[in-house]
């Protein structure tokens, strides 16, 4: 993954001026005495009226699409009562504690470990839902991880007070209703926003950008120091600032925070990436060279800022109460995490950020990626089924999830002569619903019909709720784009190899010469090879398609060029080697071409002028 997620909402963020309510959660964490890598969590309970109740630590969250029992990072449980006379306690599972006599309940304390160190093969969770306890260096505390609910009292309020190093910040969403140099003190309404709220403490190293209305933060954890949030924040910039003009200028949100852990150490899971919230987004990556960690941070935002939309106003009812213990699957990721990705991509086309050519490979690369899974099971079926069956079908939702808001795009655009699409509808359903007013799961297509047209309703049935694949060719055709699921290409080439984008070393590396062509020339590419520079120009992902247009596929056979590769020696060691090679003619195979359609009616190029550039 990009392993992407979707959090239950959180309300305005005037929160910061409400104030505890008498029957309310009043936990305290304790970052500045940690035991083993584990902290003391205490909590002043809320009045209970039954005579036993069960206290939850979350199962899982809305979004991990994983079960990863949170309450077994538990130890040292006890309950209290207001004489600080230890209640009968009784440990269901993993997750839940059963307290009796719970009128007399005023207080529960227990330690908890976290996630990262845990050793336990099989059983980690993905970093970015987990936490971090480091004693004067970390604090990374999605707040699921740390504190529960009683059953039926999710929705009372929360206070919250982080007791924290002397130096420390607190980096969060959240704005303090009290702070000083060693406590923090927030207010949220309910569970679901305390859930929705992550936050890191350490050594501040941030930085805030002013984006469409909105105060951004960037907060870096970087053991090393290399990276820092001043470098990220200005990379990131540009691509924040994309996003809210393709959301019309402002962004629904005054409040937004990155938190960005980077890891010195090889991690549990071999996964890295990013889990959404609905004002934050955080991320777990390796630690690396500035410019290579910024740009994967700024590929990885591209999804993650949308999330603002999706499910902040636009939700379903299973988000919007979500059962953190037996929770119920919605049928609606190709929204929350297939338009999402879509509007991740169009943007950069929409907002001029990659050429035509180069989007049009995007969307190839999403066919390509689709094709990898079962093209025949109904996209809302594997919704609901993502936890247990159709577990191994997840990955889907970032490839034909972004497919079907892109055939839903065209489709819109269709009918409406290019004048509405996806984007318009997103902000239909904002206005139809919002933060605080969930969609009943089995209406929204009907919704959705509703608000645009008829048409609509048959296209759900038959492409995401039906088996049947999407229409590729008629869907491009409204757009005067032609699909080729398959076709052989002889083009004037560098030779007979693949070129393959490698996202570590951020290089193009040759592979699978062919041996005939391989041997014919001695000065010619190997595999292995980094394609660094063709006729003294940098070949990078963002200059590839317009270098080899105009130094290879524009030229004739034999006619020689110059090229720049990072060639291994024996110990492994990237040496420089200049090289002059002559171009071959080749014949390649593809599938899934996509290509502007030179015979496209004046119709089909002003919808697909629309559909690229318009709002």
């Amino acid at each position: 993954m990009n392993k992407i997620y979707v959090l239950a909402v959180l309300v305005a963020l005037s929160i910061h001026t409400l104030g505890a309510a008498p029957n309310s959660y009043r936990f305290t964490l304790n970052l500045i005495q940690v035991q083993d890598d584990k902290i003391q969590v205490t909590l002043q309970t809320p009045t209970i009226l039954a005579a036993e109740t069960i206290y939850n630590i979350p199962k899982m969250v809305p979004g991990t699409y994983s079960v990863d029992n949170f309450g077994r990072y538990v130890s040292d449980f006890a309950a209290y009562d207001q004489q600080n006379r230890l209640l009968e306690t009784e440990k269901i599972d993993d997750n839940r504690w059963k307290i009796k006599n719970a009128p007399q309940l005023t207080k529960i304390t227990y330690l908890i470990d976290d996630t990262f160190q845990d050793q336990v093969a099989g059983h980690q969770i993905f970093e970015p839902a987990g936490t971090n306890i480091e004693a004067n260096q970390n604090f990374l505390i999605n707040t699921h991880g740390f504190m529960g609910y009683f059953d039926d009292l999710k929705r009372l309020p929360y206070e919250v007070t982080v007791l924290k190093p002397k130096n420390f910040y607190g980096s969060t969403a959240l704005k303090a209703t009290k702070t000083s140099a060693t406590a923090d003190t927030y207010v949220v309404p309910d569970y679901m926003q305390l859930v929705d709220s992550p936050m890191m403490y350490n050594v501040p190293d941030t930085t805030v950008l002013k984006i469409g209305g909105a105060e951004v933060l960037v907060s870096i954890y970087s053991p090393s120091k290399m990276v820092t949030a001043h470098y990220v924040g200005a990379t990131i910039r540009s691509t924040l600032e994309a996003q809210k003009n393709y959301l019309g200028g402002t962004l629904p949100v005054d409040r937004y925070a990155f938190l960005i852990y980077l890891s010195d150490k090889p991690n549990k899971t071999g996964a890295y990436g990013a889990l959404e919230h609905s004002y934050s987004s955080v991320y777990y990556m390796p630690e690396m060279a500035p410019e290579r960690i910024a740009q994967q941070i700024v590929s990885i935002a591209a999804h993650e800022f949308f999330h603002i939309v999706t499910p902040l106003s636009i939700h379903a009812e299973q988000i919007h109460d979500f059962d953190f213990n037996n929770p119920q699957m919605s049928r609606h990721l190709w929204l929350y995490e297939g338009v999402t990705e879509y509007a991740a991509t169009h943007v950069q086309v929409n907002q001029k950020i990659i050429a035509l050519d180069n989007y049009l490979n995007k969307l190839r690369a999403y066919i390509i990626g689709a094709n990898r899974y079962n093209d025949t099971l109904p996209f809302t079926t594997m919704s609901q089924g993502v936890l247990e069956a159709y577990s191994q079908e997840y990955g889907n939702v970032y490839q034909k999830g972004a497919l079907i808001g892109l055939a839903l795009d065209l489709k819109l655009r269709e009918l409406s002569n290019g004048k509405y699409g996806v984007r318009n509808l997103m902000n239909s359903l904002a206005a139809a619903y919002g933060k605080q007013k969930a969609f009943n799961d089995e209406e929204l297509f009907d919704k959705i019909a509703g608000l645009t047209y008829p048409e609509i309703r048959e296209f759900f049935r038959q492409f995401v709720e039906g088996n049947k694949p999407l229409p590729y060719t008629d869907l491009f055709k409204i757009v005067g784009i032609t699909y080729q699921p398959e076709s052989v290409e002889e083009r004037v080439s560098l030779g007979p190899f693949r070129l393959n984008y490698d996202p570590e070393t951020q290089k193009f590396v040759v592979e699978k010469i062919d041996a005939v062509g391989a041997s014919s020339q001695k000065a010619a590419l190997r595999s292995g090879d980094q394609l660094l520079a063709i006729n003294k120009k940098t070949f990078t992902r963002e200059t590839a398609s317009a270098i080899l247009k105009t130094e290879v596929y524009s030229h004739q056979p034999n006619d020689k060029v110059k090229i720049l590769v990072g060639r291994p020696n024996k110990q492994g060691k990237i040496k420089f080697k200049k090289l002059t090679t002559r171009l071959v003619k080749t014949r390649e195979e593809k599938k899934y071409v996509l290509a502007i359609d030179p015979a496209a009616t004046p119709l089909q190029k002003i919808i697909r002028e629309t559909w690229l550039y318009g709002n």
